[in-house]
């Protein structure tokens, strides 16, 4: 997961060399930018019934998204447009009721008919009509014109309709997750236990953690062309609602944190390494900002706002970007012959151990729907923590964790597992190699595609 920038510069982190250099690249960054504004910037072929260019929509766009950070803290997760522009924004006085309605006149002035194509100007066009509707639609929520609904947030913000599932249907993964690990306790204190055998101590963390994130990148780099000056720090925090998170800084550089004031698991570091770094977050950003801001000047994409359908893509490509690096049994053998020993951990049940998280991993989609019923008023909030330890197996503090994440942000639960398994239908589809699978996820990762136009 991703969060706002800001200041960033003056974070304390632990990999100062590579601090520094992203501070530069930032900066870098800024300039490549302003010249593709002024001279790489192009006018759509699109023609119609907008009086606007998409040049000009983009650059009210990102005014809109920075001024609806004022309001919302969490909004803008990243920005690395000219600081000219943020500073524009941070002195507006528009309240949430004036950004929505701007948004809806701006959706109103794009060029074309509606109907849009497979072209990049038409996934250009459909990908700013569709983020200004998102836009609106939290600006409203914002302004208090909207009440809180799961399957509205899910359609609005992030562009989907996520498939309702009952919770009878994962009493099989509870069976056979209740047969592997046998005993008299509740389940989920049985899974906690299992799992504690696993947990990275910390004074080994950040030898683990090189160790993944460098195999995660390698892997990657065999079929991805990243930027050449691409990098980033690596840093740990506690009290977050997240496990990790990429504070994407512009010139190809982020800012990794990862939260260590719960218990990491020996899976995480790969996990976290590939989601948050290669070929997660991290290459995602990078490249739409070589692609498509450098090379055409799109300056949409100088800013993410977090509550927008381009969240759906980045975490579930990320989620995906797990198993696309590590097919198969790979995950598991790196684990065993590289990452078990440097932290100090037996690999003997290695195996066992990722048959239970796998089908603990299976468990998330009933996270989902806890996540509904709490936001759509069905279960009470003290319901909510129990009802994730029974049916996610989590520990107390990790679904309070939970809850607390739910509570900031929503509807947004979905983009994990539903974005991963819509990512993985379109990367899958008609492919029948790790080579071609490659490809096509490069392709979405350095594209204007969102939820919708991943048939196209």
């Amino acid at each position: 997961m991703k969060q706002v920038v800001k200041a960033v510069c003056l974070l304390p982190i632990l990999a100062a060399p590579l601090f520094l250099a992203a501070c530069e690249g930032k900066a870098r960054s800024e300039d490549k930018l302003r010249e593709a504004v002024e001279v790489k910037g192009q006018k759509t072929a699109i023609e119609g019934k907008g009086d606007m260019s998409m040049d000009t929509v983009a650059r009210d766009y990102v005014a809109l998204v920075l001024e609806l950070g004022n309001h919302d803290k969490s909004y803008v997760d990243a920005y690395y447009g000219p600081a000219q522009w943020r500073e524009q924004a941070e002195q507006s006085q528009a309240s949430p009721a004036d950004i929505a309605k701007r948004g809806n006149a701006l959706i109103a002035q794009l060029p074309g008919d509606g109907v849009v194509d497979g072209s990049l100007d038409g996934l250009r066009l459909h990908y700013l009509r569709t983020q200004l509707a998102a836009l609106v639609a939290h600006a409203r929520s914002l302004a208090g014109e909207s009440e809180r609904n799961f399957a509205k947030e899910a359609r609005e913000l992030y562009d989907t309709e996520p498939p309702r599932q009952n919770f009878t249907s994962f009493d099989p993964l509870l069976q056979e997750l209740d047969e592997l690990l046998p005993g008299n306790e509740p389940l989920s204190a049985r899974v906690q236990a299992f799992r504690q055998q696993y947990e990275i101590p910390v004074d080994k963390l950040q030898e683990v953690f090189d160790a993944a994130i460098a195999e995660c990148r390698k892997r990657t780099k065999q079929y991805i062309p990243l930027p050449q000056d691409e990098n980033f720090a690596l840093e740990y925090v506690s009290d977050k609602p997240w496990s990790g998170y990429n504070w994407y800084q512009g010139g190809a550089h982020s800012l990794i944190q990862v939260n260590s004031g719960l218990p990491i698991t020996i899976d995480r570091a790969i996990d976290l390494g590939c989601h948050e770094g290669y070929p997660g977050h991290h290459t995602y950003n990078a490249l739409l900002e070589q692609t498509l801001v450098e090379d055409r000047g799109w300056v949409e994409y100088s800013v993410y706002p977090l509550f927008s359908p381009q969240s759906l893509i980045a975490e579930g490509s990320a989620n995906y970007g797990i198993d696309l690096a590590f097919p198969g049994e790979e995950k598991n053998r790196f684990e065993m012959e590289v990452l078990y020993p440097l932290a100090g951990l037996d690999p003997q049940s290695a195996q066992k151990y990722e048959r239970v998280m796998g089908l603990v991993d299976k468990l998330s989609f009933a996270g989902n729907e806890i996540a509904r019923q709490y936001i759509d008023g069905e279960i009470a909030p003290e319901q909510v923590a129990v009802l994730f330890e029974k049916y996610t197996l989590m520990s107390p503090a990790k679904a309070k964790q939970r809850k607390d994440f739910v509570d900031a942000y929503g509807a947004y639960v979905i983009n994990y597992n539903w974005g991963k398994k819509l990512v993985a239908d379109y990367v899958e589809r008609d492919t029948n190699s790790a080579q071609e699978r490659w490809q096509r996820f490069a392709k979405l990762l350095s594209s204007p595609r969102l939820p919708s136009s991943l048939d196209w």
